[in-house]
Order: C-alpha cells, then structure tokens, then sequence
C-alpha cells in the first residue's frame, strides 16, 4: 500500500527528529507548513517549552502585503528577533519533514538575516 503525501512527510519528520534535537544552549527552531500559513517555534525539548514563536496569522505579518514566500522570510525574522529578546543565538533548524526549498528555505533564511546562527 503506498504511503499518502502526509504519511510520507511524518516518516521523515520523525527520522529527523531522531537527531536533531532541541536543548537550553541550543533549541530546535521547527517549522509547520500549511497550504495558506507557516508557523515557526523555538523548542527547548528537555523541558518541553516554547521560548519564542511567530506565525503568518501575527498582526504585523498578516498585513503585509506579499506572497507566501515573503511572507515566509518575515516570519523567521519575527521569531529571530523573539529568540533573541529571550536571549537565544543559536538554534537546530529541524524543517519538519518539509523540503528545504521554498517556504521553508525563505524561512530559514529570514531567521538568518534577523540574527540567529545555525
């Protein structure tokens, strides 16, 4: 039986989360992606809190007027500058499951530019 699109992505997903893995000193910056929204979170998994998060639904970002790609792009620079004001520098890009192309790519790249090393 084959796998569905999203069966696919979970494997993968979990086959990343066996190594990367979020700690105090270094959290795990993990990204969701839906057909419309991203949302980006820094994940401290020894104790299971969120120190910052940012999404395409923030105020700021949803008024933009831009396509999802830059839209991508500001919300890794919101959750950067958020992890940085809870005093993180560097992260663990865990892209969940996603391909590191697009959306996620242009993410991960405005997390960059807003500061954060990985």
């Amino acid at each position: 039986m084959a796998l569905t699109k999203n069966q696919r992505r979970i494997r993968i997903k979990n086959r990343i989360r066996k190594i990367v893995s979020g700690t105090e000193a270094r959290p795990r910056l993990t990204v969701f992606r839906s057909n419309k929204e991203i949302y980006a979170q820094v994940v401290d998994d020894n104790t299971g809190n969120t120190i910052a998060a940012a999404s395409s639904r923030d105020k700021e970002i949803k008024t933009a007027k831009a396509n999802k790609t830059e839209v991508a792009a500001l919300v890794g620079k919101a959750v950067a500058e958020k992890a940085l004001k809870a005093g993180v520098e560097t992260i663990a890009f865990d892209r969940g499951g996603y391909l590191y192309h697009g959306r996620v790519k242009s993410l991960a790249e405005g997390a960059r530019e807003g500061g954060l090393k990985f």
